[in-house]
């Protein structure tokens, strides 16, 4: 085990410095930019610069080759996009790769230097004899004690030294290959749950409009329609019956009136158009069942959109506190911080609460992933309930 570590060691002492070669000839680029766009200023650096550029690209992918003899696959970018990082590769290797190299090309040498100073250090005149840290020698006790500081020298050389060669080689896996396409694949995965999400929410609140409109409004207005014709049948003949048929006429109107209401206010609540998203939330605490307290802070204001959907984050888990929580109190803040919308809503009632397949609060996940949010539920046996949602807020 012990001679497996020392050979990853030294092989890393070895990849360092290869790495301090090019991290010195990266310093003399930048150096030689430096120069070159001091003479741009007279005119006469343009022919240099184009020059040192060409070097670049032949001294990044000699880079390449090297970190391919020590197992680190940088494969060249499209030509359109590596001149860029190629120059921000130099800068980070000529510091960085040189920092690192250095480092590298040092330790070996203080641990060979120290581990064998007591076979030589009664060779040096008196009084000159010393550590690598520079404390003086001057009996066989200090001097096996520097034999000491050897060995502590080479164990941090071998057990730091494959780490110093990945970070040394960091910029150039960084910057030199082509970027890597886990992350946009990720990100293309969550589009793709979100967007799919997005549909199906948006399906399932056309279902829920059309059951709402069939189930109900539609019933209500058939039934004054009928009681119309009743009313309109009736007149002639028997008056009393028909001022009976045409009350029942109002009432069935005021009925369908008032679910054609509420059916408007689930697509977006007027209130949060006439009151804003603070007036709303407000009047939704106000008439909470259970004692509820509000802050909200929304410098700046939000996009209508993501209001109405804080509005009904809020809505639902106050329903839920309400019906299911037998909790005495309720708080809710909705605040934004930079580029975010966050509505938190807690309870001290007895928990459990879980977001089902089919349940308003699933429901209400399906709205804030459709903007690409996340909705969090701690909900313990015992309580106490923190419904968190997180909404992207850009403008």
């Amino acid at each position: 085990m012990f001679r497996g570590r020392l050979r990853r060691g030294l092989e890393a002492v070895e990849c360092l410095a290869g790495g301090l070669g090019t991290a010195l000839a990266a310093a003399a680029l930048v150096v030689a930019f430096a120069i070159s766009g001091a003479l741009c200023v007279v005119g006469i650096g343009v022919p240099l610069t184009r020059s040192l550029l060409g070097a670049v690209g032949g001294l990044a992918e000699r880079e390449r080759e090297r970190l391919a003899r020590w197992g680190h696959d940088v494969p060249a970018p499209e030509a359109s996009d590596g001149g860029p990082r190629r120059l921000a590769w130099l800068v980070g290797h000529s510091t960085l790769g040189l920092a690192t190299g250095l480092m590298g090309a040092l330790l070996p040498v203080l641990a060979l230097r120290d581990l064998t100073f007591p076979l030589w250090w009664r060779a040096v005149p008196d009084g000159e004899a010393g550590a690598s840290l520079g404390f003086p020698v001057d009996t066989w006790p200090q001097a096996c004690g520097v034999g000491g500081l050897g060995a502590a020298w080479l164990a941090v050389t071998v057990a730091g030294g494959p780490a110093l060669a990945r970070l040394q080689a960091l910029p150039a896996v960084r910057l030199l290959g082509r970027p890597s396409p886990s992350d946009a694949y990720r990100r293309i995965a969550e589009l793709s749950a979100t967007r799919a999400a997005a549909l199906h929410a948006h399906a399932a609140e056309l279902r829920r409009i059309e059951r709402a409109l069939h189930d109900g409004a539609q019933n209500r207005l058939v039934g004054v329609v009928v009681l119309a014709g009743v009313a309109e049948r009736a007149l002639d003949r028997d008056p009393d019956a028909a001022r009976e048929a045409i009350t029942r006429v109002q009432e069935a109107a005021r009925d369908a009136l008032r679910d054609l209401r509420g059916l408007v206010r689930g697509i977006l609540p007027p209130v949060v158009e006439s009151r804003g998203l603070d007036g709303a939330l407000d009047a939704l605490a106000a008439h909470c069942p259970v004692p509820c307290t509000l802050e909200v802070l929304l410098p700046g204001g939000c996009p209508v959109a993501l209001e109405a959907t804080a509005y009904f984050v809020v809505a639902e888990a106050l329903t839920n506190v309400a019906r299911h929580s037998a909790a005495t109190r309720a708080a809710v803040c909705v605040r934004r911080e930079a580029n975010r919308l966050l509505v938190v809503v807690r309870d001290d009632g007895r928990g459990g609460a879980a977001p089902c397949e089919g349940s308003g609060l699933d429901g209400v996940r399906r709205r804030v992933e459709a903007h690409d949010g996340r909705l969090t539920l701690n909900s313990p046996p015992g309580g106490p309930t923190v419904l968190e949602a997180e909404l992207p807020c850009e403008s």
